[in-house]
């Protein structure tokens, strides 16, 4: 019960704060912030709030500096939306998700690329001996042996029971 009202409550802290950010703050520092993410404790006292923001580094740093300025505020108005006895404490955390993607990117790529050069050493490669050594060569003296024993098989007219 309490992990559901848990999801609601970071939900809605979410989608609060995405309303507000998009209404815009009057620092200029802000950049385009996108909120991935909330999680709040099991007693609703605090919330995780994970953003990502395009741009280099200095917009990253110049928005984490205006969100911090702005908790307060931010908060408020969580409170003012949020029906719960307490408003939970705010805590800005930049979200790695699109650098752990890139590097993700980067490894498949690489990982492609090795197989197709294994791939093309594998099409140009001759078997160092005979391409099955466990096969063995049938002569036409073995295949000869074969077919006598066939004949060998068949009863004579005497040998047969009688009924």
């Amino acid at each position: 019960m309490a992990g559901e009202r848990q999801a609601r409550v970071a939900d809605r802290i979410r989608v609060v704060l995405a309303e507000r950010l998009e209404k815009g703050l009057r620092d200029p520092r802000l950049g385009f912030v996108t909120i991935t993410d909330v999680r709040v404790t099991g007693d609703l006292q605090h919330a995780s709030v994970f953003y990502t923001v395009m741009g280099d580094e200095a917009h990253r740093a110049d928005t984490a500096a205006a969100l911090k300025s702005a908790t307060g505020m931010l908060r408020s108005e969580v409170g003012k939306n949020l029906n719960t006895r307490l408003t939970p404490s705010l805590e800005f955390i930049l979200d790695g998700i699109p650098e752990n993607a890139d590097h993700i990117s980067a490894l498949l790529r690489e990982a492609r690329e090795r197989d197709e050069s294994v791939a093309g050493l594998a099409a140009s490669a001759a078997y160092a001996g005979d391409a099955d050594p466990y096969v063995k060569p049938r002569d036409e003296d073995d295949e000869d042996d074969v077919d006598d024993d066939e004949d060998d098989d068949d009863l004579d007219e005497e040998d047969a029971p009688r009924a």
